[in-house]
């Protein structure tokens, strides 16, 4: 959908005010959250795990509610988890997840249905080991799509339908799907995901949309999906972003070049590592995989404050930037609720301590995120 910005008048407008008051007061700081100070501008969204999905970190799901007014599934509704076996769906953990986006009148996101990565074995080959015919393959992805959208259809407002189907270069990624079935596996996810239930909002999620050759692959895809008159809402960046790359006006250009299509964008999965990284390449391949050593984990006691700054300045910047595009702009969405939980910790390098979102390992809102509420509370 895309979100009208409504003219303030009357009450809504003492509303404003009572809100600029609150962020700028420090005594009123708690009253001034995430989904009030972005109000009219764009949603604020969190990824919920499976042990705050259950009920077991209380003070994170306290966060949520008061923070946030928009859920996305960081692993429940991924192939491997949701669809182990052929004839096997484990619904316990993404029927929670809905129910408490349902109780909290929240936007609620499935991710994702389709991605190269955390799928189920299976459905790529037969009894025998070797790769199924592409025939085999559509039916099957047919089946896993429609089966868990028709199950919350009219529940789940928008799903991210394929994720990750486009290389650093633009061209396709060469994953099973693309493989066995060639590009046309994307299209058809959405016709799938569409016939399912046509009242959600269906969306393409990928990361490092920063580059310019990847932006520009997924310009072209999604043109050609438009021009066919395939259902397709917005497109999720993703913002896996380091503390030194990449620029903010990269992201900028990116946002710039496909708000240009007229669907919504989003800014997905945000997180900012602050540690050394291993790799040429700033990517969120999650196969990538390294050796931890000291080197690489040199935060571990504590973070220290000149790179705490430059942390907060960075997300000051990106914010500011994603404020003056939110016309274009439907949501923003954090990759966890807090750093403990963030998978920055163990990704690409297992057992690492990283302070990578906006509230502590004690649920504290970080100094200085502060003046990025106030910020969007000032904006006109």
């Amino acid at each position: 959908m895309n979100y009208i910005k409504k003219i303030i008048t009357g009450t809504a407008l003492l509303g404003l005010l009572l809100l600029l008051t609150n962020c700028n007061n420090p005594q009123k700081q708690e009253s001034c959250t995430f989904k009030e100070a972005f109000k009219g501008k764009f949603l604020t969204g969190v990824a919920l795990n499976a042990r705050q999905i259950s009920g077991q970190e209380p003070k994170a799901i306290d966060l949520v509610k008061k923070h946030f007014n928009s859920i996305v599934a960081e692993n429940c509704m991924k192939m491997e988890g949701i669809h182990p076996e052929e004839d096997v769906y484990y619904w316990d953990d993404a029927d929670a997840f809905v129910e408490f986006g349902e109780a909290n009148d929240m936007h609620i996101v499935g991710h994702t249905l389709v991605w190269h990565s955390q799928t189920a074995p299976w459905i790529f080959v037969d009894e025998n080991g070797d790769d199924v015919s592409r025939e085999v393959l559509i039916e099957r992805m047919k089946s896993h799509i429609q089966t868990i959208v028709s199950r919350y259809k009219g529940r789940v407002d928008g799903w991210d339908v394929v994720n990750e189907a486009i290389e650093s270069d633009g061209s396709w990624r060469k994953s099973k799907w693309y493989k066995i079935i060639g590009p046309e596996f994307v299209e058809l996810a959405f016709e799938f995901a569409h016939e399912a239930d046509p009242g959600a909002e269906l969306y393409y999620n990928d990361y490092g949309v920063s580059g310019r050759a990847k932006c520009d692959g997924i310009y072209k895809m999604v043109s050609n999906f438009i021009e066919k008159g395939i259902k397709i809402d917005g497109i999720g960046l993703q913002g896996h972003v380091n503390i030194d790359a990449p620029e903010v006006s990269e992201m900028e250009e990116s946002i710039e070049k496909l708000s240009s299509l007229g669907l919504d964008l989003m800014i997905t999965e945000l997180d900012m590592t602050v540690l050394p990284w291993p790799s040429e390449e700033v990517t969120a391949d999650i196969s990538l995989d390294y050796e931890l050593s000291k080197e690489y984990d040199p935060y571990a006691e504590s973070l220290p404050d000149s790179v705490f700054r430059e942390m907060m300045n960075r997300y000051t910047a990106y914010f500011e930037m994603f404020l003056r595009h939110h016309e274009n702009i439907s949501r923003v969405t954090f990759w966890g609720v807090h750093d403990g939980v963030s998978w920055r910790n163990d990704w690409p390098i297992e057992g690492r301590t990283d302070y990578p979102l906006l509230f502590d390992r004690n649920y504290q809102m970080k100094e200085g995120v502060d003046e990025i509420l106030k910020m969007a509370a000032e904006m006109d």
